[in-house]
């Protein structure tokens, strides 16, 4: 393999180091905050020309690449390996390896070639999927801009030159050019900026981004809250700025959340069902193997035989296909969600998708469309005010550099172009920045005939209203009072209540001179009104909501933002917001009690990252099959915590790393189409789990009763393995079977202890007419004095019998009158039922023990298989009405 090299000095790469404890990093982070830029260069061991290749190459070795923890799939081989060691095929390879010790290579090869058969298929489709997922991944190709001293004959030595490189090969120390659309590529302390807006949503789930200054932080706050430091997974909305990298990958405050992807992640409902169902498998097996051994042990005397007997019967009551089917279900319901523009990452996670039926999702950017709309310009009475707009407008227009997305959703409002012509009639004198100690900025401006002057300020309510001294109110100024504060305050939580992102709006008339004006200026002013802003909801939300309900999915909302912008965007989407649990009432609750809680609730405001896992975790406690649907580094913990993560279009690359479904297109109607995919997947599943289950139950108890009422064997071991591999053939076309309406309709889940009812319910039917069978062989046919003649007969009818028998339980209707199979599985049950009574024929009956049967016995088979099939109906509907098995 090449190395890697950075300007031909190759580098020695390593395994990212784990991520260390986050609230020490965030104490560094804290101290670099505060430090003079020169001593923070100083203690960083770098220069603001940037570091030499030498300098990258020392600490790329220590520190490793710039990658948080990530979910990569396993190399091909090694796959192939997970799959063949797997516990179903080392039961069946130790099986196959007694047969050929013992002298039984016809029934161990047949063993191996299902075992190879079942580990082939399993391979192919999982390892497309991965494939499918690397790939999506290798699209991303991100750079970032950084100065390096380069070797002296490539530049002049002493002088940093502008380079772009992955993010990959960032190292502490770097310094970084930052410029509007960039992702933060790491950890870094701002030495300049100028109007440098940054987007934190998908790290503190907060739609509006914050201003970052240069220079070193004079207040101690929250890692998150600090002016000067951008974190990695973050990105500039505007403006731009040059910083010096404080920590990589792991380190990085983005890198101590992705860090739980690396955690075990817990079993799935799905996983937990299948191993369930194998678990109830063994059981019936240390049962029913053992007593078949020792009948025919004792009564035949021959114990070879009867081992060997007893192994075949084990392999036929094993799903040795069963992987193979479930792998083929999930592929094809994958292959239709990508026709719908979505990625299945976890071939498991579309019947995790069927049997959800808690869906619990982020609302920046997955309810709303994490953009900023102006919706409000209101008095201070709450009244609408087109002056309030205007000055909106002014202070917005005049202001110096890139505009915020405030001030772009003041710019693009609607009634601007109907009503007023921003800026027209005026000029800019002067203005006075903002800062996050003030909370606000103005502008002074002039009209164009110098007849007035105006200072105007927007900011935080809280700031604009403690420099006011008076009001405008219904065209008038008056003085404000101090028991005024209630009526102001009640407009704003008013709006607030809403879900409103409010700004004051204030302004004084200023004299001619001076032209400069500061900080100072900012007082006595006149608060004229507020502007409120919404992120709206998505077009698909409110319908891909109530299609949900329709199908039994409740929602649940968990958020970083504030309560109550998110009851308003609950209410525009349908979603009940009666019920609310804050992030601290949560830390301050038991497990138990968060998990009765969660129950009733629907809205969760708040929420730190690891308090979404907890959620999701408290839900699945109480039994619910949940899924997760973020798009930020702060959902991360959640996404891994769920049965079924989702991320959207728009998704930061670590949340799509932790989710298993991924929705290409900006729609969350297809949401709907996922879960009954997962459905349909789950219903063909179940199908082929309660058909092998109750046809081996069944053939247990007829292969018992034969071995003690015949002098020799009912059906000989690779009679019984080629049956069974026959058997599994047919029902490969499950995967292409139509589903009922009425089995779409609700969520869907392993049910084992159904599954059992059901093998006791149908499996003894079998038996039954097995036993006919016999009768008919013995005393019609005389085959207890051929006992070739009786095992061709029993093999044909059991073949044809549960190859059949698949079309009565694969639904809860009458079959082909109220409900039809696919024509696929309709073709592979010819097929084999043609082929099963072909072979007593064939050149391969020698090689079976098979010999042709008499022309009679094919009648007396029809009426028997029918018999079977019209009392299997009657049972079944029975079953399901009073066993509730459907």
């Amino acid at each position: 393999m090449t190395p890697l090299r950075l300007f031909g000095l190759p580098l020695r790469r390593r395994p990212a180091p784990r991520a260390v404890d986050p609230a020490a990093a965030a104490a560094v982070l804290r101290d670099l905050a505060q430090l003079p830029d020169d001593t923070l260069l100083a203690s960083l061991q770098t220069t603001a020309e940037g570091l030499t290749n030498h300098e990258v190459a020392l600490r790329y070795r220590e520190d490793g690449p710039n990658a948080v923890a990530d979910e990569h799939p396993p190399s091909g081989l090694r796959h192939l390996v997970q799959i063949v060691v797997s516990p179903l095929s080392l039961l069946l390879i130790a099986l196959a390896g007694v047969n050929a010790l013992t002298g039984s290579r016809e029934s161990a090869a047949v063993i191996v070639a299902i075992v190879i058969l079942a580990s082939l298929l399993s391979f192919l489709q999982e390892y497309r999927s991965a494939k499918a997922a690397e790939t999506l991944r290798a699209l991303v190709h991100v750079k970032a801009t950084l100065l390096r001293r380069l070797h002296p004959h490539n530049a002049v030595a002493g002088q940093g030159q502008a380079v772009q490189l992955p993010l990959l090969h960032i190292v502490r120390g770097d310094i970084v050019r930052l410029a509007a659309g960039n992702l933060v590529p790491a950890d870094v302390r701002i030495l300049a900026a100028k109007d440098l807006f940054v987007n934190q949503s998908t790290l503190t789930g907060e739609s509006v981004p914050v201003e970052k200054f240069g220079g070193a932080a004079s207040i101690a706050c929250a890692p998150f809250e600090l002016p000067n430091v951008a974190f990695m997974g973050t990105y500039v909305t505007s403006g731009t700025a040059t910083a010096v990298v404080l920590a990589t990958g792991p380190r990085t405050q983005f890198g101590h959340i992705a860090h739980d992807l690396v955690a075990a992640r817990g079993s799935t409902s799905f996983e937990i069902g299948i191993r369930r169902y194998l678990w109830l498998i063994v059981s019936f097996m240390l049962v029913m193997v053992p007593a078949v051994f020792l009948v025919n042990g004792v009564l035949k005397g021959d114990w070879l035989e009867a081992l060997l007997f007893a192994i075949a019967i084990g392999v036929g009551m094993t799903p040795e296909m069963l992987p193979v089917v479930i792998t083929v279900n999930l592929a094809k319901g994958a292959l239709a969600m990508a026709g719908k523009r979505v990625i299945v990452k976890r071939l498991a996670s579309i019947q995790n998708f069927g049997a959800m039926d808690v869906l619990a999702t982020d609302k920046t950017g997955t309810l709303t469309q994490n953009r900023v709309i102006l919706e409000r310009h209101v008095d201070i009475a709450g009244m609408p005010s087109p002056r309030v707009l205007e000055f909106a407008c002014l202070n917005s227009v005049f202001q110096s550099g890139t505009k915020s997305l405030l001030d772009e959703a003041v710019l693009t409002h609607a009634e601007l172009e109907e009503h007023i012509r921003a800026g027209v009639g005026y000029v800019k004198i002067d203005e006075v920045p903002f800062d996050f100690e003030r909370r606000r900025m103005s502008v002074v401006v002039e009209s164009t005939d110098h007849s007035i002057r105006y200072l105007i300020c927007k900011g935080a309510v809280e700031e604009i209203s403690a420099a006011c001294t008076r009001a405008e109110r219904r065209g008038a100024v008056v003085p404000l009072e101090p028991d005024h504060a209630d009526d102001l305050h009640a407009v704003t939580r008013g709006l607030n209540g809403e879900g409103f992102r409010v700004i004051a709006v204030a302004y004084k008339e200023m004299p001619a001179d001076p032209v400069a004006c500061s900080i100072a200026d900012e007082t006595e002013m006149v608060l004229l009104g507020y502007i409120a802003f919404l992120d709206p909801p998505k077009e698909t939300a409110g319908p891909a909501i109530e299609s949900l309900r329709s199908c039994g999915v409740a929602v649940k909302v968990l958020t970083g933002d504030n309560e109550l912008v998110t009851r308003h965007v609950c209410r525009q989407v349908g979603l009940p917001s009666q019920t609310a649990l804050l992030g601290s009432e949560i830390a301050a609750m038991s497990d138990p009690e968060l998990s009765r809680r969660a129950e009733a609730t629907t809205i969760f405001a708040k929420l730190s990252p690891e308090e979404k896992a907890r959620v999701i975790r408290a839900l699945r406690a109480r039994g619910h099959v949940v899924g997760y649907l973020g798009d930020g580094i702060n959902d991360v913990p959640a996404l891994a915590a769920a049965d079924v993560g989702i991320s959207v279009d728009s998704a930061v690359d670590v949340a799509k790393g932790a989710a298993a479904i991924i929705l290409l297109e900006n729609s969350l109607l297809v949401l709907h189409d996922g879960v009954v995919e997962g459905r349909r997947v789950f219903g063909n599943v179940i199908k082929y789990v309660r058909m092998a289950g109750s046809s081996s139950f069944g053939n247990m108890l007829s292969m018992l009763g034969a071995s003690a009422l015949l002098p020799f064997l009912p059906m000989t071991p690779v009679q019984i393995l080629f049956n069974n591999l026959l058997y599994d053939i047919s029902q490969m076309a499950l995967a292409t079977d139509n589903v009922d309406a009425e089995y779409l309709a609700m969520p869907r889940r392993w049910d084992v202890s159904g599954i059992g009812r059901y093998m006791v319910a149908i499996g003894p039917l079998s038996s039954i007419f097995d036993y006919v069978t016999f009768g008919v062989l013995a005393f019609a046919f005389g085959a207890l004095a051929h006992p070739a003649l009786f095992q061709t007969g029993w093999f044909v009818e059991s073949l044809l019998s549960q190859t059949l028998i698949v079309h009565v339980i694969r639904t809860g209707k009458v079959p082909f009158v109220e409900s039809r199979p696919s024509r696929a599985l309709l073709a592979t049950t010819i097929a084999v039922c043609a082929f099963g009574a072909w072979l007593p024929f064939s050149p391969f009956a020698s090689w079976l023990g098979l010999e042709r049967l008499p022309p009679h016995y094919w009648p007396a088979l029809a009426a028997i298989i029918v018999g079977y099939l019209v009392l299997t109906q009657l049972v079944k509907t029975r079953a399901i009405r009073r066993l509730r098995l459907e």
